[in-house]
């Protein structure tokens, strides 16, 4: 056998066995710490001799080899790589090995990739890899590619989704909200017409951001579908209504600091126009909604009515 088709046997196996693995993870978890300090300094060419043949634990050069791979010129092996990768990454030592051996770049780097499922799988694995603060700090830079992609891929796709959950991960603290602001008025756009799914996910998105005072300026100043006000209604699925009633609520907790006129130069297409314009209609939702039979509902409803900006 080949070294390319010796690499692409391993790798399938890989996938295939990744549940026995799982388990050899855990056990051999505390041994590759332990030896985390002395990883070999393998050579990284795609599809090399001597990449292991069984999947029963991936150890520090099967991570690097997994790295290797993802240059490699088939995409279904570039993407079966970054599903291991992305599976790996579940555990927090493969998420400092991964890094270590410069993982990171090699991942958000497939962003740009021509074939969809690679860039999906390419937003799998830094999704996971983003539960390391460390891990944050590099996958940063990408951020604007990720609102790119996100924006740009066809509505409520996988693709779509992936930008999503990796977005909502990197914005749950203050440190990278600001390199998403550009693309607020895209997610607005994506709450109004995406799917069940899709408003649930960019909700997370948007909660995170009105969670923090710095943000609220450009979450009010972004441009809003008018359609977004048929949302705070009875008949929305609970979880897309919970989480909009939750942001309305952070945002009036900020918005009641100041004097209203302070937002008054916000354009009447804006957030702020459609959540605290002349109309009356967001206070009029507002206010049905204090009958709503969901106690976590009436809990936000009450936050909002309880200090009218």
């Amino acid at each position: 056998m080949g070294a390319a088709a010796r690499a692409s046997a391993w790798l399938w196996g890989a996938v295939l066995g990744a549940g026995a693995c799982y388990c050899a993870y855990r056990l051999a978890r505390s041994e590759r710490t332990r030896r985390s300090s002395g990883r070999p300094d393998a050579p990284c060419r795609p599809g090399i001799a001597n990449i292991p043949q069984s999947p029963g634990s991936l150890e520090a050069p099967d991570l690097q080899k997994l790295i290797c791979l993802l240059e490699a010129e088939d995409p279904l092996v570039r993407e079966k790589a970054l599903i291991t990768l992305g599976n790996s990454a579940a555990f927090s030592a493969n998420q400092e090995i991964i890094r270590d051996f410069g993982g990171l770049p090699a991942i958000g780097n497939l962003l740009d990739d021509p074939n969809v499922k690679v860039k999906e799988k390419a937003l799998d694995a830094l999704n996971n890899l983003s539960m390391n603060l460390r891990n944050q700090e590099e996958i940063k830079v990408f951020i604007g590619k990720v609102c790119e992609e996100t924006c740009s891929s066809p509505l409520n796709s996988e693709l779509q989704l992936a930008g999503l959950r990796l977005l909502t991960n990197m914005s749950v603290t203050n440190d990278y909200q600001h390199l998403v602001a550009d693309s607020i008025s895209n997610f607005l756009y994506l709450l109004s017409a995406g799917n069940e799914k899709t408003q649930v996910q960019v909700l997370k998105v948007l909660v995170n951001l009105s969670a923090n005072p710095a943000m609220t300026k450009e979450l009010l100043g972004a441009q809003a579908p008018l359609s977004l006000i048929s949302l705070l209604d009875s008949g929305v699925a609970r979880e897309v209504l919970l989480r909009i009633v939750r942001l309305v609520a952070n945002l009036n907790d900020h918005v009641s600091r100041k004097e209203s006129t302070a937002w008054r130069p916000l354009s009447e297409d804006s957030l702020f126009a459609l959540l605290y314009g002349e109309s009356g209609l967001c206070a009029q939702k507002l206010t049905a909604l204090t009958r709503h039979p969901d106690p976590e509902v009436k809990e936000q409803i009450t936050r909002i009515t309880a200090i009218a900006p």
